[in-house]
């Protein structure tokens, strides 16, 4: 994810801002105003952003004063220009209680904003690194415009003010938000790494002029498909711009690909993840420490096994310990990319013609990616894949429309390769794969379970057939290991004199493989039980799989009557009728990087036949009316209309994506 959020308070946490976030994340001096810290630190003046600035008096672009962040993010939420106007209405012969109050932006609150740190991905900074100035630029350029759209689509889809009682009414704010933006160069390492700090502010205002605070929980929530947004309109900018291209790579076996720019070595992308390298090192002996780790009574403090949520808490903790200290002397953009393009000479095994000419690498793969593979969209497919891929991905099979969300700007970034996209594409996808092949079991209680955004779904097949996770038991021996090729079963203890990392730690598989497989699943499934139809642009299913599927997956010609009493020849088992999996192996959509043999589909379509019943009973459940069996179309702004057929039994908490 290349899109972090973090909570900013009033007090330290704004302090640690002022004094290090601003000024390129180096010391800055004491008793040295922010502009002369900035030059010296060799980072450009932070600017504002966002709709909201204009009730506040503030012009988009404008340069960022230490008395209007103090004001705003370390005074609880007050106006930028609180000084000015608590002089005026002194001046004017208001009480100081009163002069105060004129300068808040409604209640004084904690959290006074966000930080939003947007990045692209690396080989996009290091085409910014590498090349000319022209390069340069035109990278920079995308990626402010791509955190300007993301910024507006937080303003009109994501951010509401909570106000009446306990916070169950909510308003999305009508003059948008303020933000200041902040750009840096470099990561802690050294390498380069071009990111921006966007300090969102929390207030906001209502329709009746009132100013309220932002619902940071929602932000949190739909970091994810903001990440994906940012992600997916710098590609597409950079590479129409450029005249590049996009290609998967797997960074760790087990999760989703990442998009990179195709041609830049991966080598390259390893010179710039040192950081990685550590954390990773650290990442192993805290799993190490996990799984051993008792209590006074030697009995087993957590599961002898590493779960995903297990990982990710470990790995925030590894990067915590492997932080390396602020940088040093500060240099120039220029200085630092002249040391960049040596340092990577020397130090990443990649030819120096290579880091020399990284543009045409690029482009030369382009053009071969661009001369073998169509970017078509077809949104019936990418509705089957979306829906599956959420639904296995979050634990119980519950997921909000955020959820879909995401998960379609990621294939469209995997499906059209740097391509730009139709506006409104992605809100089709969701809306396909809501109407379509998604059930609303929500059962709201309150206000905010009726609104659009928060209403909840489950898919409407069964994938029971998808190997399930299985847990360790309750209380294991602390003396004996799972095995990571079979969790069920307790292996051999560790050989003694294996100091962590020596020995593989049980790990709970990922999901996001089964996430595809479920895919295949259903995109079989619902070719040969249904018709496709969606809203808008049609494409022909079938004949877009069949020109992209690998010759050893198409179905056999039909038989000679002639000569149908031939016998079969040795060794040759009964090819595969998937239509609906005709984009795998050399594919023009969303599975290019992806194995799936045949052996895998031949297992995964007899499974999927013996569980038909058990699905079959699970729909009956939710059985639609006679005239509702077809799918409609949803639209964008219907969402909140769109009603379950009968209430489900699903219950619980909503789960991560």
């Amino acid at each position: 994810m290349t899109v972090d959020i973090r909570v900013i308070r009033a007090g330290q946490m704004y302090r640690y801002y002022l004094r290090e976030t601003v000024v390129g994340d180096g010391r800055r001096p004491a008793r040295t105003p922010l502009r002369a810290a900035q030059e010296q630190a060799g980072v450009p003046v932070g600017r504002w952003m966002g709709r909201g600035l204009a009730a506040l008096g503030l012009a988009p672009g404008e340069e960022v004063t230490e008395a209007q962040l103090r004001n705003l993010f370390g005074e609880r939420g007050r106006h930028p220009y609180a000084d000015r106007i608590e002089a005026d209405r002194l001046t004017a012969g208001a009480s100081p209680a009163e002069a105060y109050r004129a300068g808040a932006l409604g209640r004084r609150v904690t959290v006074t904003g966000v930080d939003f740190v947007f990045r692209p991905q690396p080989s996009i900074h290091l085409l910014w690194a590498f090349g000319d100035e022209e390069t340069r630029l035109v990278i920079e350029a995308a990626h402010e415009r791509a955190i300007v759209r993301v910024l507006e689509w937080i303003e009109d889809e994501a951010a509401v003010i909570r106000y009446g009682t306990d916070g169950n009414y909510r308003v999305r704010p009508p003059g948008g938000l303020v933000a200041a933006r902040f750009r840096h160069y470099e990561a802690r390492s050294g390498r380069p790494l071009l990111h921006d700090h966007v300090l969102l502010s929390v207030k906001g205002q209502r329709l009746d002029g009132k100013w309220g605070s932002i619902h940071t929980t929602a932000l949190h929530e739909n970091t994810v498909a903001a990440s994906a947004l940012y992600n997916e309109l710098v590609a597409a900018e950079v590479c129409e711009e450029l005249g590049l291209a996009t290609e998967p790579r797997t960074v760790t076996d087990g999760r989703r690909p990442v998009m990179e720019i195709a041609g830049v070595p991966h080598g390259l992308i390893r010179w710039t993840s040192r950081r990685s390298d550590q954390i990773a090192s650290c990442l192993s002996e805290l799993e190490h420490e996990y799984v051993t780790a008792v209590d006074d009574d030697g009995e087993p403090r957590f599961l002898p096994v590493v779960s995903e949520r297990a990982r990710t808490k470990l790995n925030q903790i590894a990067a915590r310990k492997t932080r390396p200290p602020k940088k040093g002397k500060a240099r120039s953009l220029a200085q630092l990319r002249a040391d960049w393009k040596a340092s990577a000479i020397r130090t990443s095994g990649v030819p120096a013609d290579v880091i020399s000419s990284l543009l045409e690498y690029a482009r030369a793969a382009a053009a071969a990616i661009r001369a073998r593979v169509a970017a078509a969209v077809d949104i019936a497919l990418a509705a089957v894949d979306v829906t599956a891929t959420v639904f296995v991905m979050n634990n119980g099979g519950r997921f909000h429309r955020r959820h879909l969300l995401a998960e379609a700007r990621r294939h469209l970034a995997l499906v059209l390769r740097g391509h730009r996209r139709d506006p409104g594409l992605d809100d089709q996808i969701v809306a396909t794969a809501i109407t379509a092949h998604c059930l609303d079991i929500s059962e709201p209680t309150t206000v905010r379970g009726l609104e659009a955004g928060y209403r909840l779904y489950t898919a409407r097949w069964a994938l029971s057939d998808l190997p399930a996770r299985r847990r360790p038991p309750a209380a294991p021996d602390p003396g004996e290991r799972r095995s990571p090729s079979d969790s069920g079963e307790p292996p051999a203890p560790r050989p003694p004199g294996q100091d962590a990392g020596e020995w593989e730690v049980p790990r709970i598989p990922l999901q996001y493989d089964r996430a595809v497989l479920a895919g295949a699943v259903v995109r079989e499934q619902l070719r040969t039980t249904t018709a496709t139809a969606v809203r808008g642009r049609a494409y022909d299913v079938v004949a877009h799989q069949q020109a992209a599927m690998p010759e050893q997956l198409l179905a056999p010609e039909p038989a000679d009557p002639e000569h149908d009493d031939q016998e079969d020849k040795p060794g040759r088992r009964e090819a595969l009728d998937l239509a609906a999996l005709r984009a795998l192996r050399d594919s023009r959509t969303d599975v290019e990087a992806l194995d799936l043999t045949a052996e895998r589909l031949r297992h995964l379509q007899d499974a999927f036949t013996a569980a038909a019943d058990r699905a079959h009973t699970t729909m009956g459940r939710y059985a639609p009316r006679d005239d509702a069996e077809l799918p409609h179309p949803v639209h964008g702004d219907d969402q909140q209309a769109h009603r379950p057929q009968e209430p489900g039994p699903h219950r619980g908490r909503e789960t991560g994506h």
